[in-house]
């Protein structure tokens, strides 16, 4: 374990089928993905993460079901509040990237609060994705750089024009729920990001499974496109 990844960017997969699986209402589930979040925060903080980027609704969550986004909404809007205390004792940071202004605005609002009281924590930074999706982020720094009225010369500038500049590219990425794939994604971000699979559904996704995936990434050999020898 003396390898801790600074970043860990999170797919929090299968909330639904859990609930299924339990023959619950889905909403059970994404209250049990809440309470993973949390531990997912809580462990990482103690293991010396310092950033943590959860994958919370994406530009494709909108064509799910109108009754379920609702319960989404108001899910994510009573967590924001709920979890501000704990936060700010904890010492962590939250953070929000994403269009932002495609939320309701009770949410917006609940987003903004947590932002601003945790503002001057000094922890681990908690950035969620919400109305996110890859391809969007780099479409909308494209719309900016036209704006500016200037093409970016090399990586770095494009990288100025992202959401948030001052996050750091995942060194690890999770997916939960079995699916092989990084869904559109930190698409920018994850070029050189090792990622993790793991059959086990979010709401099942504790302490021990966190632990389990940061061991696996300090086996790896991370090179960049070197060899050893360099």
């Amino acid at each position: 374990m003396n390898k801790i990844p600074r970043h860990i960017a999170v797919i929090m997969d299968g909330n639904g089928r859990w609930a299924k699986q339990k023959g619950l209402p889905r909403a059970i589930g994404h209250q049990e993905g809440v309470k993973s979040l949390h531990e997912a925060v809580a462990t990482g903080n103690d293991a010396g993460v310092k950033y943590l980027t959860a994958y919370t609704f994406s530009t494709e969550n909108w064509f799910r079901p109108k009754h379920e986004v609702e319960l989404l909404m108001k899910l994510m809007a009573i967590a924001a509040d709920d979890e501000r205390p704990g936060l700010i004792k904890n010492n962590v940071r939250v953070r929000t990237v994403g269009r932002l202004n495609d939320l309701p605005r009770n949410l917006q609002d609940a987003m903004a609060r947590l932002v601003a009281d945790t503002a001057k924590n000094t922890g681990l930074t908690l950035t969620l994705a919400l109305s996110y999706g890859g391809r969007t982020e780099i479409l909308d720094a494209c719309r900016r750089a036209v704006e500016a009225g200037k093409a970016p010369q090399t990586e770095a500038e494009f990288g100025a024009l992202l959401y948030d500049p001052s996050l750091p590219d995942p060194d690890l990425l999770i997916r939960t729920g079995g699916d092989r794939r990084i869904s559109n994604y930190l698409l920018w971000q994850s070029a050189y990001t090792e990622l993790y699979f793991t059959e086990t559904l979010w709401p099942d996704f504790r302490k021990a499974e966190l632990l389990a995936a940061i061991e696996d990434y300090a086996q790896r050999q991370r090179r960049f496109g070197r060899i050893d020898e360099e």
